[in-house]
């Protein structure tokens, strides 16, 4: 039986089935991420609650696994070469799981590389970009007097979701045929910012016309449903 007792998390979240897949998670659009991967690829593993609404993502334990505070991480207690592997930062995880499992990810290299690059895309802009018009048009950032904030995050989210628009012309995954970590990696965010960010008019998201059938063939995939709701509440 695998020993997991080197990572203080363990201590916190104890883990029921050491020798499954620990996952360290919320149902964010980042979380969700790695939840959605697992159940596609159909891993065993074992779910734990970090509540960020309580701040447990800053607890010391947590820390000992993502120093950056931040949902979700993974213990993979059969790593490489056999040995115990934690890992933060969901594009990692979502890299590492395709890689690991020879699922969710184009066999050819060329493939392996574009799909790469739009999971990169994906974190290094949709999130960002998404997360500030969440704050600006729903929390804190809405009493905000100043509306420049507001309009440049509305204007670079638009931008952005004409890139997705445009990629999927002709396509009925970011790859193609081939559904991939690419699209998990987005499908959470672009569901957040239409509906739990409320802000489906204000980046006009019906004048689109590919993304929406994207995102309603993705959201009707069984493991994503399921993924959507990982970790469950207590």
């Amino acid at each position: 039986m695998p020993d997991l007792s080197a990572f203080p998390i363990a201590a916190r979240w104890p883990a029921s089935h050491p020798d499954r897949l620990q996952l360290y998670s919320f149902p964010t659009p980042n979380g969700v991420k790695v939840s959605i991967a697992l159940e596609e690829i159909g891993l065993p593993y074992e779910p734990h609650r970090v509540d960020i609404g309580k701040n447990e993502s800053w607890t010391p334990e947590f820390l000992s696994l993502n120093p950056n505070g931040k949902i979700p991480a993974i213990i993979d207690p059969d790593g490489p070469g056999g040995k115990p592997l934690g890992l933060f930062e969901s594009g990692a995880i979502l890299l590492y799981l395709a890689e690991k499992t020879g699922k969710l990810m184009p066999a050819d290299p060329a493939g392996r590389y574009e799909t790469i690059q739009w999971v990169f895309f994906q974190m290094a802009a949709i999130g960002p970009m998404f997360g500030q018009v969440g704050f600006f048009y729903k929390f804190a950032g809405k009493d905000i007097e100043d509306k420049r904030p507001l309009q440049r995050y509305r204007d670079e989210s638009k931008r952005l979701l004409g890139v997705i628009e445009t990629r999927l012309d002709g396509r009925e995954w970011i790859m193609g045929d081939e559904y991939t970590i690419a699209d998990i990696s987005m499908l959470g965010w672009v569901r957040n910012l239409i509906g739990f960010y409320g802000a489906r008019d204000l980046v006009e998201f019906d004048r689109l016309k590919h993304v929406p059938a994207w995102l309603e063939r993705g959201l009707a995939r069984p493991a994503v449903q399921r993924g959507l709701d990982i970790p469950k509440p207590a």
